[in-house]
């Protein structure tokens, strides 16, 4: 909204720097985290007042017992933030933008029906896994008809560490962006059970493909690079800027001992909109490598589950999600929460440093 301020550039030429993405990124970053930071008091004592606290498993760590009733759902904040801060910033006539926050916002909706369904049954069983998976794939298919469809969208991969290899999926292309849309906001659901590990790690995967949405979108850096270019993704760069500050704000009353948690609502809507960005920009397989995090505990999930099937009751780790597994040995929730953000931050590097190497 505020880049039509540079249609007034002819009166008074400070409005000009509303033309750059990268001064509105920052604006976008800082207008997220004002919002939560503002908001995030008010919102946690309604949460209260409405008694949406969290349902703790009785199989889960013995120390979880005491986040039961923290108030949760605070992804509705996150949501918000997000939303205003891109609307105020991005470029409205930006048929990217919108679509990535459609996919936020329904993949927010799945989450928020999961999430009030626990609340008001005063259990830990929202949506049935089948129902939630089956909404989950009817957002995701409609991305992927969406970019299929658009004569400049190409169904080719880029893949990180090779220059010219780019294999050309075809139809094959439609169950593959479902498969990472999906797989994505799943794998951030997953993440989501101990104090601030979903929301710093996602923090950090925002500001990697800030810089990659950015390059993208510039012809000139993008083939310098020799990453695609993909008309109009700058701005998706302002999203993840809002989406960067959004977790940074949310994270000042999720640290430990959390005063709020985002629920459903938050995990399965950041999940949705980083695997969409890394779909759009053609970033998919870079999405292993920045999010690697969200990738080992969901394999940790699937691996416990598979094992356990396979030998009729044996587990690979003491608890799955992964970060469990920590806890049941004795580390204490900062300690594992921390250190995952380590791995993070060097992932992220990792990531990054892509960029020169292909």
């Amino acid at each position: 909204m505020l880049y039509w301020l540079t249609l007034l550039q002819a009166e008074f030429s400070g409005f000009n720097v509303f033309r750059y993405i990268t001064f509105r990124s920052v604006g976008a970053a800082v207008t997220a985290f004002v919002i939560l930071f503002l908001c995030g008091p008010r919102f946690i004592v309604l949460m209260r007042r409405l008694k949406f606290g969290q349902m703790v498993r009785d199989d889960g760590p013995a120390s979880h017992l005491a986040k039961q009733g923290v108030p949760t759902m605070g992804g509705l904040l996150m949501l918000a933030a997000i939303l205003v801060s891109t609307l105020l910033w991005a470029r409205l006539d930006s048929a990217l933008v919108w679509l990535v926050l459609g996919v936020t916002l329904f993949y927010g909706f799945i989450g928020a029906i999961d999430d009030y369904r626990k609340i008001s049954k005063k259990n830990c069983k929202g949506l049935s896994p089948r129902g939630k998976l089956l909404l989950q794939i009817i957002g995701a298919a409609a991305v992927a008809f969406y970019l299929f469809c658009d004569p400049q969208y190409s169904s080719r991969l880029s893949l990180p560490f090779f220059k010219n290899w780019h294999p050309d999926l075809g139809w094959f292309y439609l169950p593959f962006v479902v498969a990472v849309i999906v797989g994505a906001s799943n794998a951030v659901n997953l993440t989501d059970g101990l104090d601030g590990l979903a929301a710093g790690p996602a923090m950090i995967t925002a500001a990697v493909y800030l810089l990659f949405a950015y390059l993208a979108g510039h012809v000139v850096l993008a083939n310098y690079l020799d990453i695609p270019y993909i008309a109009g993704s700058g701005e998706l760069a302002i999203f993840c800027a809002a989406l960067f500050g959004s977790c940074l704000g949310f994270l000042w009353f999720n640290a430990y001992p959390a005063q709020i948690f985002m629920g459903d609502v938050g995990s399965l809507a950041l999940g949705g909109a980083i695997g969409t960005i890394a779909i759009i920009i053609k970033q998919e397989f870079l999405l292993a490598i920045v999010g690697g995090v969200f990738v080992m505990e969901a394999l940790s999930v699937i691996m416990q589950v598979g094992y356990f099937k396979a030998t009729h009751g044996k587990r690979i780790f003491l608890m799955a999600p992964f970060h469990h597994h920590f806890e049941k040995q004795g580390w204490h929730e900062q300690k594992v929460v921390v250190r995952f953000w380590i791995i993070s931050v060097v992932l992220g590097i990792i990531a990054i440093a892509t960029l020169k190497l292909r």
